[in-house]
This record gives C-alpha cells, structure tokens and sequence, in this order.
C-alpha cells in the first residue's frame, strides 16, 4: 500500500494527473492486484515477476467481456505502474513492456450540427437564475471547445473580460487562454454581476471562487453539469444524450467548417499533438459538397448536349 501512495503522489506531484486519471490509475492497479492473489498467482503486485502472469491477464479479460477500449486503459496504466517500480528498483523486469493491448477503433464522436445547437439556446429560459446560467454554460461548452472538468473548476478569477479571455486549467497540467465572443462577454458580466449573486446567496459559502454554482448555493459538479444538459435535450425536444465532449466536438467541427486551420483549432482544444485535433477533421457531406461545388474547376464546364 505503501508503494501505491508513492505512486499516487508521483501521478499528481511529478506527472500533474488530475485526481480522476489517478483514480482511474490507481483501480486498474488494484484490479490485476486482486487477480493476482485470487488465482493464486502471487500474494502480492511486487510478487508479479513471470511475463506469462500479465498474458495471463490479458486473457482473463478478454474472456470476461471486457471492451478493446476497458483492455488497451487497463494494460496501458499497468505498463506505466511497473516501468515506475521497475525505474525505482522495486522490481527488476516490467512484466507488462511487451504486452500490446488491443487497437481500439477510433470512432468518430457524434455529430450535433449546427440547427441542432439553435434547438438547445432557443429552448433556454433565461428569465430565472438558473435558467441564464445554463445559458453562458452551454455557451461556454459550444464557444470554446471546453472539457466538463475544465469547466467545472473555472474560478471568477479566471475570466479576463477586458481582454476577452478566459484562462483555462487543462489536462496534464497545460493551462491555455481561450478567446471570448462579444454576446459571451456581456452574459458573463451580467452572470457575474447579478445571477452567481442570487445563487450564492442560496447556500453558506459567501466566499466560493467556482465561477459556477448550484441550484444550493454551492459550487457545481461534473454530475450537476450532466443533469443540466439532460434537462436542455428534454426541453428542446431532442432524443439524443448529450454530453459535454459533444458539445467540444461541436464547437471544433463548427470552427473548421467555417474555415478555421487545424492548428489554431489544436491550440483552442489544448490538444498536445494535432493528432488528436484530427479526428474533428470530417466535416459533414453538404458541406463538402458544396466546397467541391466551389473549388473544382471542372464544375464551370457547360455540358453540351450531343
């Protein structure tokens, strides 16, 4: 246990992972430790020294109906757990370096086009507090390509409406300035002017730095952020979920539809590789449709009739 702390405070101190990757990290480690000692393979993590021990995980659950997805995470945070121990002279061989997890199809997210996005701010009533709150949420979420955790810890002191920006705290560590709208900045001013007023005045903490707050007065959640947008899609008469990444992957397609580069979308996303921007990169078929119709040369030739 001991070794699963100085490994918790490796993840967080050296590797700045934030506290949901480590806890993620740190279940997957427990997960192999447990079908360690419940086969009888070894009594402990450290006692894991055989190659065939993490084959033999690896077919354990493949044959317990795990996703190629669930697998590939899973022998991923193993891999990295033992190259730890095995750089800190726990252990003398990785079990997992040459193990390869599964390839996990990189389906593209859903699309939400742009009417659809029109549905969700037309059915916003902003009339109360909570109502004109969701609204700079869900313009937030659309307008600047942001991840649900990165919202949810937005402080008031993260907003630079002067130079409008927003300052935000990525993955890893990475923090990046987003660009602000002019409708955006002037429902943050109002926001922060009157409505975060009413809602704090609601719960105890008159001091709370959360540029976001519940229906209690208290700060707003990654769970709370989920149950607004469900309550919008059902408002709107929408059928699909939604969720927050969608509305990121919106908010990029929307950008490169309308002619943005890739890496200035890179940049907004706070991807690390543009890889990981690329997958944003299809576009829908009227839109490519109609840029062929534009661009081809072919397409001004006047068709003769024979």
């Amino acid at each position: 246990m001991d070794i699963l702390r100085n490994y918790e405070d490796y993840l967080l101190i050296e590797k700045n992972y934030s506290e949901h990757t480590i806890k993620n990290y740190i279940i997957d480690i427990k997960g192999f430790e447990s079908f360690l000692i419940n086969e009888g393979f070894a009594d402990s993590l450290l006692g894991a020294t055989r190659i065939r021990l993490a084959r033999n995980y690896l077919s354990y659950l493949d044959n317990n109906n795990f996703s190629k997805k669930s697998i590939s995470r899973k022998i991923s945070s193993l891999k990295n757990f033992y190259n730890y121990l095995q750089k800190n002279n726990y252990i003398e061989v990785n079990i997992f370096s040459d193990i390869k997890a599964p390839k996990v199809p990189k389906n593209l997210p859903h699309i939400i086009d742009e009417e659809a996005i029109k549905y969700l701010f037309d059915s916003l009533d902003t009339s109360t507090p909570l109502g004109y709150r969701n609204l700079v949420i869900l313009d937030l979420l659309y307008s600047c390509g942001l991840r649900a955790s990165e919202l949810i810890e937005l402080t008031v002191g993260d907003i630079y409406l002067s130079s409008a920006q927003i300052l935000i705290h990525g993955k890893g560590g990475k923090d990046r300035y987003v660009i602000l709208h002019q409708k955006l900045i002037e429902e943050l001013k109002h926001y922060l002017s009157f409505i975060r007023v009413a809602l704090i005045s609601k719960g105890d903490l008159t001091n709370e730095k959360r540029l976001f707050i519940n229906y209690k007065g208290g700060p707003l959640t990654t769970r709370g952020l989920r149950t607004i947008l469900d309550q919008l899609i059902k408002k709107s008469g929408e059928t699909y979920n939604l969720h927050p990444h969608m509305l990121r992957h919106a908010f990029a397609t929307s950008m490169l539809n309308h002619g943005a580069d890739l890496r200035i979308v890179q940049e907004l996303l706070g991807h690390k590789n543009l890889k990981s921007t690329q997958i944003y990169t299809h576009v829908s078929k009227e839109k490519m449709k109609e840029v062929y119709n534009q661009t081809h040369p072919r397409m001004n030739v006047n068709v003769k009739n024979k």
